[in-house]
């Protein structure tokens, strides 16, 4: 587990700053980087979990620890980078990549409706995806240099694409490490594969994508922090799920409780990135504290739940009839406020 944490913290150094300097280097936006390359590397461990797992027959492993990565990137690790520094929200995440990862999302529950993922399922899920890098590849061809990036040393960009490759390895290896410690004491607790997924490996296999952001958000690059949750997500919904239903030798069983509880707060944890983030276009430190907040009861309900603990009902009483209302009332306030502003600066 040391050994894991210490090679998590050297690998995603090693990231940012190769990110950096390619994007330097190739004249595009560290969101863009954030969005594909650090965010498809971050997530290769995901990828590796999810096919071992089906591979092996786990398949609730396997869709529950895409399920649980997602909100857990969403909620802590979005939520400790914005307690480091609050993170600039670009316009394009708004308009192209948070409302693509929202209908990520919903396909993905659709396709999951009857409770299983058939190949056809994943190749449609895997056009998906290349539909959606075809869109950013295009906007990078158009995108003027940004500007920000004149005070960057440019290194030559293979040299730059050949130490971000030694960052990945890094913190695929991380990754291996603590997820294998993490079942292991997962195992002797005697958890369900479904339970396993969500928690334990959906967060082991988050944690490369959570250390990248963190020390991207250290260095101040609030793009890279921002665009590779984004983009692991986007990855891990249409890629991950995509390939692994792809590649499987029969169709990916979907839970019901899964398709009951886990997928619709997924699913409701994707939709509220879009007001978060279009209120002021940054994510603020007490929004920090709210994702975070929300993870927690989260977490406390699927413990509480697993365990058999009257904790489970109370919370699910309380999160239902009080703390969301409030929430979604207070969001819809805060986006309402904001496009009066906008519509006002924009008419003046």
């Amino acid at each position: 587990m040391i050994s894991g944490l210490l090679l998590l913290i050297i690998g995603a150094e090693i990231l940012v700053r190769a990110a950096v300097r390619l994007a330097a280097s190739l004249k595009v936006r560290p969101l863009i980087i954030g969005l594909t390359i650090v965010a498809f590397g971050s997530s290769a461990p995901q990828m590796t979990v999810s096919l071992q797992a089906t591979l092996a027959g786990n398949t609730d492993i396997a869709v529950g620890s895409v399920i649980g990565s997602s909100i857990f990137n969403i909620l802590v690790t979005l939520g400790l980078s914005a307690l480091i520094i609050p993170l600039r929200v670009s316009r394009q995440l708004v308009r192209l990549d948070i409302p693509v990862m929202i209908l990520a999302g919903l396909l993905v529950f659709t396709l999951a409706a009857n409770e299983e993922l058939t190949p056809v399922d994943g190749a449609l899920l895997l056009v998906a995806l290349i539909a959606y890098l075809g869109v950013l590849h295009y906007q990078t061809r158009h995108s003027r240099r940004p500007r920000t990036l004149d005070t960057v040393a440019q290194a030559p960009w293979l040299s730059s694409a050949l130490l971000m490759l030694g960052g990945l390895l890094v913190l695929v290896l991380a990754g291996h490490l603590l997820l294998g410690a993490a079942v292991d004491v997962a195992s002797d607790l005697g958890l369900s594969e479904r339970i396993i997924g969500l928690t334990l490996i959906g967060v082991g296999t988050s944690l490369p994508c959570m250390a990248t952001s963190l020390i991207a958000a250290l260095r101040g690059q609030r793009e890279i922090a921002v665009g590779n949750v984004i983009g692991s997500n986007l990855f891990n919904l249409l890629g991950v799920l995509g390939l692994t239903a792809v590649l499987a030798p029969s169709p990916l069983s979907v839970s019901p409780n899964a398709l009951v509880f886990d997928l619709p707060v997924m699913l409701g944890v994707v939709v509220l990135c879009l007001p978060v983030f279009y209120t002021g276009y940054r994510v603020t430190r007490a929004e920090g504290l709210v994702l975070l907040g929300l993870y927690l009861a989260y977490g406390l309900h699927v413990m509480s739940f697993t365990t058999g603990m009257p904790l489970a009902n109370k919370l699910e009483h309380l999160m239902v009839y009080y703390i969301l209302p409030v929430l979604v009332a207070f969001l819809l306030f805060s986006t309402l406020r904001a496009w009066l502003r906008q519509h006002k600066r924009e008419s003046s």
